[in-house]
Order: C-alpha cells, then structure tokens, then sequence
C-alpha cells in the first residue's frame, strides 16, 4: 500500500524532504543546504544543479529511514522567482538569478506599466524574473541568443525527475511571464524578453500528475519504480495549504528571515496592496503580503549591538531568548519607542526600495530591551497594516491569523501580534508546513485523500493560540495611529538620503 508521500522544499539556502503519513505527520526528514552568490550588492545567484544535487540527496536520505515501497508520490515546492537560462541540452548557461536579486532596477522603471500589473497581479519591483530577463537582454544578449529553456526551480527538478518539461502554473506564476485569468502565458509577456513559448516549460494544474520517476532518477532517490511526480506551487503558496489558510477569514503569517502573509480568494484581483499568485488550489488565488525584513532585523540587532554572552550566564538560553525575557517585562509602546522595519526596502504596499529602517522616539531611559521589543511591535504594526490593505479584496474579514516559521516560536511575539493585530493568532502543528503542503498535494493526487481541500483538513492542524488582551490591544490602538504616519512623513526623506550618498 503506498500511503506515504515525499515534499520537498527547494529553499534559498538548502533542499528539505519530508515523508508524511495520510494525517500530516513526519515520519523522517533530511536537509541539504547549497551555497548563495553575492557577486555584487544587490546580486543574488547560485548554481542551479545544486538544486537537483540537494533535493536528490535530501530525498534519498528521508526514503532510507521508512518503508520506501510505501512512498507513493513526490511534490515540490521552492523558492519563487528564482530562474535557469539553460542551453538545449538542458545545461546552465549562466548562474541562476535568484528571487532576491535586486539589480533590475532600471528595467522595472522602464517595463514596469500598469497592464503589466494588470496581466500578472505582480506590481512593478525587481522580484519577478520578466524585469531581469530585459536585464539580460540588456547586458548578457549573448546568453539569450542561446537559451534554450528557462525554467523556474520546480521546472527545473521535475525534468530530473521525469525527462519532461513540465511544471506547475502556480510555480511559474511568480515569474511575471503568467496571464493570472487564464493561469496561460501571456504571448506578449514572453515576446517581450526575447522568448517562445516552446522555451518555456509547460504549465499544468498544482495537484496533477506529472509523470513517474524515471528509472535513474528512482535508483538515485533509492525509491521504487512507478513513484509519481505531482505538480507543486511555490513556497508561499504551500506555506498557506500546510497552515490550513483555505477559506475566507483565515490568512497565514510566515515569521521567518522575511514575513510573508497571505490570504485565501476565489477570485481575480490585483492592487498596490498585495501581489496575487495562483493558489496552490487551483483556479484560486493567494494575496499576499511581504515585509522584507523579518527575523534579520532581529538577527541584526543581536549581533551589532546586543554585546550579550547568553552563554557565560548560563541558563541555558539563547540571545534572543534573553532579550524577549527582558523585553516581556516592558508596557506596549516600549516606553514611547517606535520601529520602522524597512531595513531592506519597503514592498507592499509602498514598493519603495529607497526606504530605510528607523528608530523613532529614542530618549535616555531606552535600553536593549527596549530596542528589542520595538522591534517586535514595529513588524506587528506593519503586517496589521498590510493585512488591513489586503482585506478590502476579501469577501470575509481575517479574523484568525495561522502562524508558521521560526517567529512562530516565539510566545512573546505571537503575543504581540495578536495585540497589535486584534485578531486570534494560531500557532501550526507542524514546524515544516511548507513541506506538508507539497505533501498534501502529493496526497490529493495520488487518492490517499479525496482532494486538495480534504488533504489540507485532514493533515494539518494548531496547538498553541494566542488571544488579543484587552488593555495592551487598546494601548496598541493608540500607538499604531502614531504608527501610521512614520513612513509617509519620512518618504521624501528617504529619496534624499539615497541620492546623497550615492
């Protein structure tokens, strides 16, 4: 009986496969992790056959510890907006030029129209692929004279996987080549960066069979004969299905190195405030919401200006784990200190790559702690912020917020969050949600649950939840007015500080 399935998520920095059971638990998982390039500021590449060389490691190593005979599907998910140029016998040509790769600046100024937004329900910035391929155009024409596919990271592995140039829709749509009413690419789209469609991969629903294993592939997997290959959707997109975020008044809230959070539409619509992906269900759609600096902020903090040796205290915490006791014993409103979060840019719903970080309302009495926990409080204002923008394409209000990754952990935060948010905060189940979406996928698709909807309701599920308290919500109503006007009074700025230090 084959009841177990494979996801695996193609990240940034490392491949991860998990092999679920048909209730969504783990039954064995390993990590690879591959290298990121940084050639210049900006600039974000990695060698695209570290991709297939750390997902067929990372499956080969969860397959060896279960009952592979059980093992009866594969699903992917990845890292989004990263892309190959490959040559016709399916080689790099170049290194692959990754989500986070900003260097397209001047294409989005030049491309980047309102039709395009319409057409892709991507607003204009450097993250879609569509802009660096006019890059290319731009300053490697070399290269694209002698593409002979581009594909997006899932594209890319399921043709290890299976021989065949397919991938998912819901994949591909991140790349900016995608009509998002028809889930088709735009003709024009592709004409436009110098591409046919027949270098392109081809598009298939999330949830399909793609094909099996081929016999190399399954004898390098160490995985039997007949194991299908089941069209995945991009990290986010799965983030959302693994947290159960499939219906209206749910959205999910993904804390990690960046803050993704989406919610769940059945229909089309695109604005400034979010950008719009395809589901991982199809025919529906995920709006989503991204502050790019999540975690790292934190991250910078502890190791610029904490100075806090966790370790020769001796109780067994970490720094940041220090700092969020400390920053527990503070009132809302660190004491009339206020975070702006935009230590790399600001995206939705500003898209204003000029924008900075700042720290306002500074006087002598302020502390670590006190920096620390306006930190928190400013992401918790910013996602309200975003998430309040996005609700107004919503049939249905949010009202129950399902975190997920590293943030998650965090009762001091999630505590905020459901403060400053005045909304219910749920914790996942599962710590590899994203995985567990492509598993659920992989489920639906080969019959151990009836569908996508039902793998999702069956294999995922919360534990801890957080309620907003009354007094600190009403203390966070005042605060986040004040709040609101940091970065439009700031935005002019902002543009002067970048042009007089260029």
């Amino acid at each position: 009986m084959r009841d177990y399935v494979i996801g695996v998520d193609c990240s940034t920095t490392a491949a991860k496969a998990v092999v679920w059971n048909a209730r969504g638990e783990a039954l064995s998982q390993a990590r690879c992790a591959f290298s990121l390039s940084q050639p210049r500021p900006g600039w974000g590449e990695q060698n695209a056959e570290d991709w297939w060389t750390a997902s067929a490691e990372a499956i080969r190593r969860a397959a060896q510890t279960v009952a592979a005979s059980r093992i009866g599907a594969i699903c992917i998910t990845h890292q989004r907006e990263s892309f190959a140029c490959l040559d016709d016998a399916g080689i790099p040509l170049r290194p692959a030029m990754l989500w986070l790769d900003a260097r397209a600046t001047e294409e989005v100024a030049a491309f980047g129209t309102e039709e395009v937004h319409r057409l892709t329900g991507k607003p204009a910035n450097p993250t879609p692929a569509w802009y660096k391929l006019h890059w290319l155009q731009a300053h490697e024409p070399d290269t694209v004279s002698r593409i002979g596919k581009v594909v997006d990271v899932h594209g890319f592995l399921v043709q290890r996987l299976t021989g065949a140039w397919l991938t998912s829709w819901a994949s591909a749509d991140p790349l900016g080549l995608v009509d998002m009413s028809t889930f088709d690419y735009d003709d024009g789209l592709v004409a436009a960066v110098g591409l046919e469609r027949g270098q392109l991969s081809e598009l298939r629903p999330p949830g399909s069979v793609l094909g099996d294993l081929t016999d190399d592939a399954a004898a390098r997997l160490g995985l039997p004969a007949g194991v299908a290959v089941v069209a995945g959707a991009g990290d986010g997109q799965c983030a959302q299905l693994g947290a159960g975020a499939t219906s209206g008044g749910r959205a999910y809230l993904n804390l990690g190195s960046g803050i993704v959070s989406g919610t769940f539409s059945e229909q089309y619509s695109h604005a400034r405030e979010y950008r719009t992906l395809s589901a991982a269900v199809p025919g529906a759609y995920t709006l989503e919401t991204f502050i790019g600096g999540g975690t790292i902020n934190l991250s910078w903090f502890v190791e610029k200006f904490s100075g806090i040796d966790a370790q020769g205290l001796g109780l067994g915490l970490s720094v940041e784990q220090v700092l969020e006791t400390a920053a527990a014993t503070l009132p809302p409103g660190s004491e009339g200190l206020l975070a702006l979060p935009y230590w790399t840019g600001a995206l939705t719903p500003y898209w204003d790559h000029n924008a900075r970080g700042a720290l306002i309302g500074l006087t002598g009495v302020h502390g670590k702690a006190h920096v620390y926990r306006a930190l928190l409080e400013g992401l918790a204002f910013e996602q309200r912020f975003l998430t309040t923008g996005a609700e107004k394409a919503l049939a249905d209000p949010v009202a129950e917020v399902i975190a997920l990754g590293g943030g998650s952990r965090s009762p001091v935060w999630c505590q905020i969050v459901a403060d400053v948010m005045q909304r219910s905060v749920s914790v996942v189940r599962e710590p590899e949600s994203t995985c567990l979406g492509a598993g659920m996928l992989a489920a639906a698709a080969v019959g151990i649950h009836d569908s996508i909807l039902s793998a999702a309701k069956a294999m995922s599920g919360t534990g801890a939840v957080y309620k907003p308290e009354p007094a600190a919500a009403a203390a966070y109503e005042r605060i986040y007015d004040v709040y609101r006007d940091i970065y439009p009074s700031n935005r002019s700025v902002f543009a002067k500080l970048t042009e007089a230090v260029r």
